[in-house]
Protein backbone atom coordinates (compact mmCIF):
# COMPACT_ATOMS: atom_id res chain seq x y z
CA UNK A 1 0.00 0.00 0.00
CA UNK A 2 2.98 2.29 0.31
CA UNK A 3 3.56 2.30 -3.44
CA UNK A 4 0.36 4.20 -4.44
CA UNK A 5 0.98 6.94 -1.86
CA UNK A 6 4.51 7.48 -3.19
CA UNK A 7 3.15 7.80 -6.73
CA UNK A 8 0.55 10.28 -5.54
CA UNK A 9 3.20 12.30 -3.73
CA UNK A 10 5.46 12.32 -6.80
CA UNK A 11 2.59 13.41 -9.03
CA UNK A 12 1.68 16.25 -6.67
CA UNK A 13 5.28 17.45 -6.51
CA UNK A 14 5.54 17.27 -10.30
CA UNK A 15 2.28 19.18 -10.75
CA UNK A 16 3.42 21.96 -8.42
CA UNK A 17 6.82 22.13 -10.09
CA UNK A 18 5.40 22.27 -13.61
CA UNK A 19 2.64 24.77 -12.87
CA UNK A 20 3.44 28.21 -14.15
CA UNK A 21 2.75 31.13 -11.85
CA UNK A 22 -0.50 32.88 -12.67
CA UNK A 23 -0.14 35.86 -10.37
CA UNK A 24 2.49 38.52 -10.15
CA UNK A 25 4.80 38.83 -7.20
CA UNK A 26 5.52 42.49 -8.01
CA UNK A 27 3.42 45.21 -6.41
CA UNK A 28 2.65 48.65 -7.85
CA UNK A 29 4.40 50.12 -4.82
CA UNK A 30 7.58 48.32 -5.84
CA UNK A 31 7.24 49.53 -9.44
CA UNK A 32 6.70 53.17 -8.52
CA UNK A 33 9.41 53.27 -5.84
CA UNK A 34 11.89 51.56 -8.15
CA UNK A 35 11.35 54.14 -10.89
CA UNK A 36 10.74 57.24 -8.73
CA UNK A 37 14.17 58.67 -9.57
CA UNK A 38 13.16 58.83 -13.25
CA UNK A 39 10.26 61.26 -12.88
CA UNK A 40 12.29 64.45 -13.17
CA UNK A 41 13.90 63.23 -16.37
CA UNK A 42 10.61 61.97 -17.83
CA UNK A 43 8.93 65.33 -17.22
CA UNK A 44 11.74 67.30 -18.89
CA UNK A 45 12.77 68.82 -15.59
CA UNK A 46 16.12 67.19 -15.13
CA UNK A 47 18.92 65.13 -16.54
CA UNK A 48 18.88 61.34 -16.47
CA UNK A 49 20.13 60.29 -13.02
CA UNK A 50 22.11 57.06 -12.86
CA UNK A 51 19.74 55.87 -10.11
CA UNK A 52 16.96 55.93 -12.71
CA UNK A 53 18.73 53.42 -14.93
CA UNK A 54 19.59 51.30 -11.90
CA UNK A 55 15.84 51.18 -11.21
CA UNK A 56 14.96 50.35 -14.82
CA UNK A 57 17.47 47.50 -14.86
CA UNK A 58 16.33 46.24 -11.47
CA UNK A 59 12.68 46.24 -12.49
CA UNK A 60 13.52 44.41 -15.71
CA UNK A 61 15.32 41.73 -13.68
CA UNK A 62 12.36 41.40 -11.30
CA UNK A 63 9.81 41.01 -14.11
CA UNK A 64 10.81 37.63 -15.52
CA UNK A 65 7.38 36.01 -15.78
CA UNK A 66 4.41 36.94 -17.97
CA UNK A 67 2.23 37.86 -14.94
CA UNK A 68 5.03 40.04 -13.56
CA UNK A 69 5.52 41.87 -16.85
CA UNK A 70 1.80 42.44 -17.21
CA UNK A 71 1.61 43.73 -13.65
CA UNK A 72 4.49 46.14 -14.24
CA UNK A 73 2.76 47.38 -17.40
CA UNK A 74 -0.53 47.99 -15.58
CA UNK A 75 1.24 49.70 -12.68
CA UNK A 76 3.17 51.99 -15.01
CA UNK A 77 0.03 52.96 -16.93
CA UNK A 78 -1.80 53.66 -13.67
CA UNK A 79 1.05 55.70 -12.18
CA UNK A 80 1.50 57.69 -15.40
CA UNK A 81 -2.05 59.05 -15.08
CA UNK A 82 -1.02 60.79 -11.86
CA UNK A 83 2.16 62.41 -13.22
CA UNK A 84 1.65 65.74 -14.95
CA UNK A 85 3.83 66.59 -17.92
CA UNK A 86 5.26 63.21 -18.86
CA UNK A 87 7.17 63.34 -22.12
CA UNK A 88 5.88 60.28 -23.98
CA UNK A 89 8.95 60.14 -26.22
CA UNK A 90 11.26 59.97 -23.20
CA UNK A 91 9.02 57.37 -21.57
CA UNK A 92 9.07 55.21 -24.73
CA UNK A 93 12.85 55.33 -25.05
CA UNK A 94 13.78 55.04 -21.35
CA UNK A 95 14.56 51.30 -21.40
CA UNK A 96 16.82 51.67 -24.46
CA UNK A 97 18.46 54.77 -22.99
CA UNK A 98 19.26 52.72 -19.89
CA UNK A 99 20.58 49.78 -21.92
CA UNK A 100 17.59 47.49 -21.36
CA UNK A 101 15.94 45.61 -24.21
CA UNK A 102 12.17 45.30 -23.83
CA UNK A 103 10.34 43.20 -26.46
CA UNK A 104 7.20 45.36 -26.51
CA UNK A 105 6.50 49.08 -26.98
CA UNK A 106 6.40 51.37 -23.96
CA UNK A 107 3.28 53.41 -24.68
CA UNK A 108 0.20 54.43 -22.74
CA UNK A 109 -1.87 52.62 -25.36
CA UNK A 110 -0.07 49.29 -24.90
CA UNK A 111 -2.46 46.44 -24.14
CA UNK A 112 -0.82 44.89 -21.09
CA UNK A 113 -2.72 41.63 -21.61
CA UNK A 114 -0.69 40.97 -24.77
CA UNK A 115 2.66 41.15 -22.98
CA UNK A 116 4.47 37.88 -22.38
CA UNK A 117 7.95 36.57 -21.72
CA UNK A 118 7.97 34.86 -25.12
CA UNK A 119 9.96 36.72 -27.72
Amino acid sequence: MMFPSKITTCLLVLAVYMASPSESTITCGTVTSTLARCIGYLTNSGSLPSDCCVGVKSLNQMAQTTPDRRQVCECLKSAAKDITGLNTDLVATLPTTCGVSVPYPIRFSTNCDTISTAV
